[in-house]
């Protein structure tokens, strides 16, 4: 634990290229001043008003293809503790939030894993907002525990149940080299992207409008816009209302 730096996982990342090996470490920050987003944004939270923590993840017993799935299994993770603690209603938007609420509107954690090239290593970094108030809210769909009236607001808790369910969600991972029958279930029982109508926009520019049928062996995306079936690996996804525009997320 650390009171203050700037990014729990660029932290473990330096480590990492500085030859300790962080397999099974967790850092937690009592506050980041520069946490980070997927594609270099930043992610924002009052001093003491977050768990965020960083966990290393040896990846070499798993195949390439199969670390797309650690960032899904985090996320499926972060949900069942949430799901035993609160009784939250979660779901998961592809790749990488955690949204609350019957019409799951409200981002309530982000994940983000980042590969400690060259080594097959993996950091996953998630970010939980706990006594976060409307008015410390980085944006109109940010949540966090307390604005939801969660009477559990002890970040020592929800650290180490988020963990518990983290480690069971990697070695199922691990044995099964990618996603397990049951990671591909969980992650479709809580997902708010299958099934819906979305828009993603990839990192190089590329907009895929259409319904969103799966997710492949490699973590991917299937996008099946009716003339054609479109895979997308990363990208900002927003889930569209009849007619075609978009929701909050």
């Amino acid at each position: 634990m650390v009171t203050e730096t700037g990014s729990t996982n660029a932290d473990l990342l330096a480590r990492s290229a500085a030859g300790e090996d962080i397999d099974g470490v967790v850092l937690l920050a009592e506050h980041q001043t520069a946490g980070r987003g997927r594609h270099g944004r930043r992610w924002v939270s009052p001093a003491g008003s977050q768990l965020a923590l960083s966990v290393g993840v040896a990846a070499d017993m798993v195949p390439t293809s199969g670390w797309g799935w650690l960032t899904l299994a985090a996320g499926v993770a972060v949900a069942d503790a949430l799901t035993e603690v609160s009784g939250l209603q979660v779901g998961l938007k592809w790749p990488n939030d955690v949204l609350v609420g019957s019409d799951k509107q409200g981002k309530l954690a982000g994940i983000l894993a980042e590969v400690a090239a060259p080594k097959a290593l993996v950091v996953v970094g998630l970010g939980l907002n706990v006594t976060m108030t409307a008015q410390q809210a980085p944006d109109p769909a940010a949540v966090s525990l307390a604005m939801l009236g969660v009477s559990v607001l002890d970040r020592n808790l929800w650290a180490d149940k988020v963990l518990r369910h983290l480690a069971a969600r990697i070695a199922a991972w691990r044995a099964a080299g990618g996603a397990d029958e049951a990671l591909a279930a969980d992650y479709r029982r809580y997902s708010c992207t299958l099934g819906a109508r979305v828009r993603a926009d990839t990192p190089g520019g590329h907009r895929v409008e259409g319904l969103a049928e799966a997710i492949d062996d490699t973590g991917r995306l299937v996008i099946n816009t009716g003339d054609d079936t479109v895979t997308v690996s990363a990208g900002d996804v927003t889930r569209l209302r009849p007619g075609g525009s978009a929701g909050l997320d």
